[in-house]
């Protein structure tokens, strides 16, 4: 399955969750906890074809995610193929994961509630690095509903968190090795 999607800078949160519900999207997910970490194997093959292994905590879920290369070849969108399986018990694929000489590339946290209505979804999340949203579904109708939100198409992000987070990190000369709140605190002024 194809993953299209923008992400935008977001800096009211409750003002947009507002604009989603004049706009008839239901959110369908309250704030909740993520936890990202990425695999590899030595030597960083999958990064270095553009290819992401994820194991996300979601709340009390595992999910376990392939994002093939960017696929995009123009226009502003992100599009990948994206592959999702839920997992019934997440550190025990992360033991198998390691026994198979995969380790932890770069971990990721954020909150993340998300919004829906019958053509996409609208996913607002609060990073330790700042607040993102991110329209997910058929690029017109991304390009619609940005325009709704009044985010311009030069607004738009197709960089990873960890590009985000690594181009955050030169910027601010943070001695930070991972995107955790743990590890760069809380997102007041990291915008």
């Amino acid at each position: 399955m194809n993953e299209t999607e923008i992400k935008f800078r977001v800096p009211d949160i409750a003002s947009l969750a507002a604009r989603l519900r004049q706009l008839g999207l239901e959110e369908t997910t309250p704030r909740t906890h993520e936890m990202n970490t990425l695999f590899d194997l030595p030597g960083h093959p999958l990064r270095n074809r553009g290819d992401l292994l994820r194991l996300r905590k979601y709340g009390a879920s595992w999910v376990l995610t392939h994002k093939g290369k960017n696929r995009n070849y123009s226009g502003p969108h992100k599009s990948r193929v994206e592959t999702e399986t839920v997992v019934a018990d997440g550190e025990k694929l992360e033991a198998i994961l390691r026994a198979l000489s995969f380790e932890p590339s770069f971990r990721y946290e954020k909150f993340r509630a998300e919004w829906k209505d019958e053509q996409g979804h609208v996913l607002i999340d609060e990073t330790p690095i700042g607040n993102f949203g991110e329209i997910e579904g058929p690029p017109e109708w991304i390009d619609q509903l940005a325009k709704q939100l009044g985010v311009e198409p030069k607004d738009y992000i197709s960089e990873t968190y960890a590009t985000l987070f690594f181009e955050w990190k030169q910027r601010t000369a943070s001695p930070a090795k991972e995107m955790t709140f743990a590890c760069v605190g809380e997102p007041e002024g990291a915008l």
